[in-house]
């Protein structure tokens, strides 16, 4: 095998590869006695027996189609080896051609990591707020609470109003006509929850067990859900259940019933307290993250490998599509165009990539590697969070194309974690206090 290598730019190269007559003919030969195996017929001639003249004639370009694939996908790799390329996607193939003395050659387009210089990764400053607990936050947990364990009680001699579950039957229609997807029946409405957005509670505000309305809503263009954005939708309604909380009072015997192993009201709001904690300090490892990958990314300039990026661009968008197809509709029903998709996404996926580019590099800097034992924490992470058993997991992992990704985002934690350790997270006054300190001072002028 001859490789040859062209220069296109500093990422994209040309790779020429030459394969000998005597590698090519045994393909092509093992090609049509496949042919023959599998019952080729031409008229005339028995299966098995027709003259290879004929069989080239009639297969030349079939074979021959089947022959380069496999001859490419079988000497691509050893080609890259060779010339030492390290390709980030696969090569795009320009052309191949069988030679009139037996040989094959192909030419693919690749592109390679890279090459740059790691800037400081060690000792970086982080500014957090300090973790705090405030009463209102341990009054509003409670008071969700309460929510969530309130008896519920039906009415009929009001309208629903803030703190209700409302149970309706509705249809969305655009310009006259019904959209699909916005069709439900027995749907619970939380009324103040937030759940589903401000403009969908406000329509049954005050309605009636069995009332039938039509409501029209305009929602904002940045509304959470794209479907319904920017959009006026007229809604018909009809309240099927009113239900009212029986709020519970708040004593030790409310501390109780959220708790068996709470005395007072003084033990569960211990327990508030240090889940809140708990929540913050998981916050807080994210956060971080974030904050040293916008460091690295601000102190690294490097290019990007075109494709790669296209690549994770359409990953993006498969994704949405995804998220989409699984709430009963599609890019067009949301009023979405691939193209637009493209150019919004174009910034996350480039740093996506410059950032696994950075961190890659420090892995294999620091020679981080991932261990057996950090691959079953990874297993019981998910058993754990879907409620599965570690054997289930790991089958369900054996042999699929997201092994991989699951492979990779365990690395990734792993080099981040190495990161936090080697930043100094300097903790400040969080943003509230400061402005209320702000504004106290004011006063005190």
């Amino acid at each position: 095998m001859e490789v040859a290598v062209e220069d296109l730019s500093s990422l994209r190269k040309s790779l020429k590869v030459n394969l000998p007559k005597d590698v090519v003919a045994p393909q092509i030969k093992a090609a049509y006695q496949k042919l023959r195996n599998g019952g080729a017929s031409l008229k005339g001639f028995r299966k098995g027996k027709i003259p290879q003249n004929l069989m080239e004639k009639t297969y030349g370009e079939q074979v021959k189609a089947e022959v380069a694939d496999k001859i490419i996908k079988d000497t691509y790799f050893d080609a890259l080896e060779e010339t030492k390329l390290d390709a980030v996607v696969h090569p795009d193939i320009k052309k191949y051609e069988f030679n009139d003395d037996g040989s094959f050659v192909f030419e693919a387009e690749v592109e390679i990591k890279p090459e740059f210089e790691l800037a400081k990764y060690k000792g970086l400053e982080v500014e957090h707020p300090e973790i705090t607990v405030s009463d209102e936050e341990i009054e509003k947990s409670i008071e969700m609470t309460r929510k969530e364990i309130a008896p519920l009680k039906s009415v009929e001699d009001r309208g629903a109003s803030e703190g209700d579950l409302v149970i309706i039957d509705f249809r969305g229609f655009e310009g006259g006509e019904p959209v699909k997807h916005l069709a439900k029946d027995e749907y619970s409405i939380d009324l103040g929850s937030g759940r589903d957005g401000k403009e969908f509670e406000d329509m049954v505000i005050g309605l009636k067990v069995g009332e039938e309305v039509s409501r029209e809503v305009t929602f904002p263009p940045n509304s959470p859900n794209t479907a319904v954005a920017g959009k006026t939708i007229e809604f018909k309604i009809n309240v099927k259940d009113v239900k009212e909380r029986i709020m519970p009072d708040l004593d030790d015997e409310f501390a109780k019933d959220v708790d068996e192993t709470f005395n007072s009201m003084d033990d569960l709001k211990t327990a508030i307290t240090e889940k809140i904690k708990a929540e913050k300090t998981k916050t807080m490892e994210g956060d971080v993250n974030d904050k040293i990958m916008l460091q690295l990314l601000e102190s690294h300039e490097f290019e990007l490998p075109a494709r790669l990026v296209a690549f994770e661009i359409n990953e993006l968008v498969n994704e949405l599509e995804g998220n989409l197809k699984r709430q009963g509709m599609s890019l067009e029903t949301a009023g979405l165009k691939h193209e637009d998709l493209a150019a919004q996404y174009k910034d996350t996926a480039e740093r996506r990539i410059k950032g696994d580019f950075i961190i890659k590099k420090i892995a294999s800097q620091e020679e981080i590697k991932l261990e057996e034992a950090d691959i079953n924490a990874g297993y019981e992470r998910i058993a754990q969070q879907y409620n599965m058993t570690v054997p289930d997991v790991k089958s369900y992992f054996q042999g699929r194309n997201n092994l991989m990704p699951f492979m990779n985002e365990l690395l990734n934690e792993k080099i981040l974690k190495f990161l936090r350790e080697e930043t100094k997270v300097v903790f400040v006054e969080p943003e509230a206090e400061k402005k209320a300190d702000a504004v106290a001072a004011e006063g005190e002028e």
